[in-house]
């Protein structure tokens, strides 16, 4: 239970509006440099505004800091925990200023995003950077490696799948599909995603941990039951190629090939966010609904006792890299863990910035 070199746990997450007159400009910030339309940001805000304008995801941040604060004391570790949104309050430049004022020197940075891809994992990266810029490179930042297949993350999942297909009416149980959904990303974003020699982690990752759970879900059941990846939330541009079948489209084609029954499992999301209670919640359900399917939506992780202490283990396990220490990785599945910092060129995009935590990184 040893943090040093660290004196500090950074949570860096994607933010969202917290009442209606939030919306438009936290879009704003999300799409700056798109050229997107106000009007069309309008438009999309409309999904927060059938939740009174607020978005579930940093009610969900508070209870997740709240929660790792009490694990860390409850282990020993006497480290502040601090929290730093992308796109809203509190912004995450304005959080390392206030880190460096608090005399922090070196701090561990754990992301609400699983995965390899510029979304979600370099775009970070880049506010990390602007942050530490900003703070004049007084404080050293290092991003825990990606964990989706980390068992703190996945256990939680196999659980809320194993109790939402027990609340699935008996009749059709046996014959539920489990059906995996995850954020859409353009198909350039995927094929840059991962090292420059092995694009396509975004949607390999995925795959790699649906297997993983969909056997666990069979060895606990008894039952092999077939699963897929789906995908959800796509936006921008409708001419440029994104990854599919978008869910909504899949359950159509399900239920005309006989499906009675499935399970969502929002297996790319750490917390029941917006694209969970509107893009799942509220229009997948509503198409099994209209199309006679039996549907049930298994949790995400969220405050699970078993995901806050994976925060933990990877504070710990990257702690003893710095020192020098030889150190077991917990992960399952065929990848294996994934890398401390990022290699050179990690997950491209189209206008290079700079970006911290990589070996090319200051």
């Amino acid at each position: 239970m040893d943090p040093r070199p660290y004196d500090a746990l950074l949570l860096v997450s994607f933010g969202g509006p917290e009442k209606p007159d939030d919306v438009v400009p936290f879009l704003e910030n999300v799409t700056r440099g798109r050229g997107i339309p106000r009007e069309r940001l309008v438009e999309v805000g409309q999904h927060y505004f059938g939740f009174g304008g607020r978005s579930p995801i940093n009610d969900q941040n508070r209870a997740f800091l709240e929660a790792l604060r009490a694990d860390l004391a409850e282990h020993g570790l006497d480290l502040p925990v601090y929290w730093g949104n992308r796109n809203w309050d509190p912004y995450l430049t304005d959080t390392v200023a206030q880190m460096r004022a608090d005399g922090i020197t070196r701090a561990a940075a754990f992301t609400t995003s699983a995965y390899s891809s510029y979304s979600s994992c370099r775009q970070y990266r880049e506010n990390l950077y602007d942050a530490w810029a900003a703070a004049d490179g007084a404080i050293t930042l290092d991003k825990l490696r990606n964990y989706f297949n980390h068992p703190g993350f996945v256990e939680p999942v196999v659980d809320g799948v194993l109790e939402a297909l027990a609340d699935l009416p008996e009749d059709v149980r046996g014959e539920a599909r489990l059906v995996f959904v995850t954020h859409s990303i353009p198909t350039a974003m995927n094929d840059a995603a991962g090292p420059p020699d092995a694009g396509g982690a975004y949607l390999r990752q995925h795959l790699d941990v649906a297997a993983v759970i969909a056997d666990r879900i069979r060895t606990e059941s008894g039952l092999d039951r077939p699963h897929e990846l789906v995908f959800c939330s796509r936006s921008g541009d409708g001419r440029v190629p994104w990854l599919e079948p978008d869910v909504n489209d899949r359950l159509e084609e399900l239920a005309a090939e006989g499906t009675r029954a499935i399970v969502l499992i929002p297996v790319g999301f750490v917390s029941d966010h917006m694209e969970v209670v509107y893009d799942l919640d509220t229009e997948a359900l509503a198409t099994c609904s209209r199309l006679g399917i039996e549907a049930r939506r298994s949790p995400t992780p969220g405050t699970d006792p078993r995901f806050v202490a994976a925060v933990r283990d990877l504070l710990l396990e990257r702690a003893a890299v710095e020192r020098g220490e030889e150190v077991a990785r917990a992960a399952v599945g065929e990848i294996g863990p994934l890398w401390d910092r990022c290699p050179v060129g990690c997950c491209a995009a189209r206008q290079e910035r700079p970006a911290l935590c990589g070996v090319d990184a200051p």
